[in-house]
């Protein structure tokens, strides 16, 4: 959890949203083989290091192609019939696609099934999705219970974009506590140094939905940073398990 500090800033001398600001997190940011990033300020990280960061990981990239793979061919059958469910109950396109971050601040187009009205979709995604949303369609509500509409992404992996299991990856200017993701947590962007991922260590661990409040919000940031530092194969396999578990087999989503 991160810490959490009173700012005192200088009004004459701040932009207006840094007025408004009353608290920012200031957690130390750990990379990948352990120590601080102030502990390693000014020393180059050993090749063994840079090794276990999940992105130079060729094992994750390999059980990310062939685990994809496999899916969308046991999928294959199911994704016909949502497609077919999405055009015969609602006007507009099967997919929706849609710009975000990828690895490194990169940005890519990310696919999903259209589980909202086409005239009424947010293509930037800056206004987040809530309960008992008005957009949403029927079809829409019950893939986005049960996590369903997020199958096409297996498209996203094979294609590099993405991985299986990572940080979430979000809209450039996504909102949080009613402030810029980025300005509301200082190390926000380390998130970045891993592919972005379907599921991550934050959504099984209920750091899902919106974040509107403050400590969830930065607690989703910290959650990516510590799956970021402490990752392994082991730590995929079991945070798929739970996501099954969690997202397809309960349905928590909204």
């Amino acid at each position: 959890m991160a810490s959490i500090v009173t700012a005192n800033f200088d009004r004459n001398n701040v932009t207006p949203i840094r007025r408004e600001r009353t608290q920012i997190s200031v957690r130390p940011v750990e990379f990948a083989g352990g120590g601080t990033h102030r502990a390693y300020r000014g020393r180059r990280r050993s090749r063994r290091a840079a090794r276990t960061e999940p992105s130079s990981s060729i094992a994750k990239r390999v059980f990310d192609i062939a685990a994809a793979g496999g899916a969308l061919l046991f999928f294959a059958p199911l994704l016909i019939a949502i497609a077919v469910a999405i055009k015969t109950t609602s006007p507009g396109p099967v997919l929706f696609f849609q710009y975000r971050y990828g690895y490194r601040n990169r940005r890519f187009k990310i696919y999903k099934f259209r589980t909202m009205r086409n005239d009424a979709g947010d293509v930037r995604g800056v206004r987040q999705t809530v309960q008992g949303d008005a957009r949403v369609t029927p079809v829409g509500r019950i893939l986005r219970k049960t996590s369903l509409d997020e199958i096409p992404q297996l498209i996203n992996v094979i294609k590099g974009d993405m991985s299986l299991v990572g940080p979430r990856p979000h809209v450039p200017g996504m909102l949080a506590a009613d402030l810029p993701y980025e300005d509301l947590v200082p190390y926000y962007f380390q998130r970045h140094t891993a592919r972005p991922g379907i599921t991550g260590l934050a959504q099984v661990s209920g750091c899902r939905g919106s974040t509107a409040e403050f400590g969830p919000a930065v607690s989703r940031i910290d959650y990516d940073l510590h799956y970021i530092e402490q990752w392994s194969l082991r730590m995929d396999v079991m945070i798929i398990i739970r996501t099954i578990r969690k997202e397809f087999l309960s349905g928590s989503g909204f």
